[in-house]
């Protein structure tokens, strides 16, 4: 018996067939079981074909680094058999990887295909009510709905909003605790994401902690600690679809007003959605908007502390601030993996991919690929090409908000040095069980006086 399962392989396809068919009796901590792995065994003591990085648990417990590495170097387009989410294609090094996400005529995002996510659901399975969003499909549908919401994030509006980011990363900071441990991830970088959030949408700032729960539950629908099984968070979202929906609903009544719910009322590419794909759309904008800002102000914090060269460095010269964000939106990686479905027999590395293969791109491992990218294991604020990294994708589906996640996490690190020489680091972090969202739950600091 291998150390990395501990059910055979077809218990694990039955229990996944189950799961998919919509069996409430298949629990999340039974798919856990079927699918435990060792975390602190070698990597390079398994047999290739064993070597399946997808395991959520490897990225809560930072334990993914050497699975990525060894397969950068001996298999970096590597098909997996026997995996959680079925058969794949993991595509581990930067060029691979910008290969595929630049050639979207070869690798589908569509839902019907299998989406975005290794976790996609099945043709099969798809339904009028089924969560789709627009960056889970093709052009040019892909290109119509995107198209609704692009004008939020033009530089003359993120010129326009910065002021109202700077005051309130501000006021944050003021009211922090001195000299007494606290949780950065709740009372800062989730302060300032939901803020955020609630004003790209134009919805009562008292509301934004329901913002970041929505998000927070879907990237937690298969965790045994969260939920029993998926179907738990699903309803708990259903509070979101009735949320947004009357907003929107009012918001068609209205004239057009620049908000992201009033864009898509008015757009005739986004107002007659299907109920799955408004839904599908809200939470891609939800997840979004608070994810890449809010694990990467939590993640920042925790690199410099990781690296206090560096944090000295940055206390010197406050002007690598702008060359720092992009650093740190690469280390981090806020998004591990984008799925795609080959829609043709083609050539990856080497590999012979099949039409209908799902095919996986791991930034998380092209932004370590030391064929690229010099030093890619050091953390450098003063890198000479920060912006190389694949934090925000490429090709037609390049995050749409990249600029105002990197204006965001920019406003903030001006404002922390305007107030305080260190935040101190004072814990272990808590990571979250996914492999699709690289996230921190909790980051013990304390600022002395």
């Amino acid at each position: 018996m291998s150390h990395y399962i501990r059910s055979s392989d077809e218990e694990r396809r039955e229990l996944m067939n189950r799961r998919r068919s919509g069996d409430l009796t298949v629990s999340n901590q039974q798919i856990a079981d079927a699918f435990e792995i060792d975390i602190d065994r070698d990597p390079y003591d398994l047999p290739l074909e064993r070597l399946e990085p997808s395991h959520p648990t490897l990225f809560q417990y930072g334990k993914h680094w050497r699975y990525f590495e060894r397969l950068r170097a001996e298999a970096p387009v590597h098909y997996h058999k026997h995996a959680m989410a079925g058969p794949y294609w993991s595509v581990t090094r930067f060029d691979d990887i910008r290969y595929v996400d630049s050639n979207h005529e070869i690798f589908s995002s569509d839902q019907s295909r299998g989406g975005i996510s290794l976790n996609g659901r099945k043709p099969q399975e798809l339904t009028a009510d089924s969560f789709v969003n627009f960056i889970a499909t093709d052009p040019p549908k892909h290109d119509e709905q995107r198209q609704v919401v692009t004008p939020m994030f033009t530089p003359k509006n993120l010129a326009e909003i910065e002021p109202l980011i700077r005051e309130r990363a501000g006021r944050i900071l003021d009211n922090l605790p001195i000299n007494e441990e606290f949780n950065w991830v709740e009372k800062v970088s989730i302060e300032l994401t939901g803020q955020m959030l609630a004003t790209l949408f134009d919805v009562p700032q008292e509301d934004r902690l329901k913002l970041i729960d929505w998000s927070d539950t879907i990237s937690a629908l298969g965790d045994p600690e969260q939920f029993d099984n998926p179907e738990q968070g699903w309803a708990k979202l259903q509070h979101c679809v009735g949320y947004f929906r009357e907003f929107f609903d009012e918001r068609r009544k209205q004239p057009p007003k620049f908000d992201l719910l009033s864009m898509m009322a008015h757009d005739p590419a986004t107002n007659n959605q299907t109920p799955g794909e408004f839904f599908g759309n809200i939470m891609l904008l939800i997840v979004g908007g608070n994810d890449t800002t809010r694990n990467s102000i939590s993640g920042g914090v925790l690199a410099l502390n990781q690296n206090p060269d560096e944090y000295a460095k940055l206390r010197a010269n406050h002007d690598l601030i702008p060359s720092m964000v992009p650093e740190i939106i690469r280390w981090q990686s806020p998004v591990l993996h984008m799925a795609r479905t080959a829609t043709r027999d083609t050539e990856l590395g080497g590999q012979q991919i099949r039409e209908g293969d799902r095919v996986c791109m791991w930034y998380v491992s092209g932004n370590r690929d030391d064929d690229k990218l010099e030093r890619p294991n050091d953390f450098i604020i003063d890198r000479a090409r920060p912006r190389e990294h694949m934090s925000f994708g490429f090709g037609i589906h390049r995050c749409v908000g990249n600029r105002l996640a990197e204006m965001q996490l920019r406003t903030i690190w001006q404002e922390i040095l305007k107030r305080f020489d260190t935040i101190e680091v004072t814990g272990e972090p808590k990571r979250i069980r996914s492999n699709f969202i690289h996230g921190i739950r909790e980051l013990p600091v304390t600022i002395r006086a």
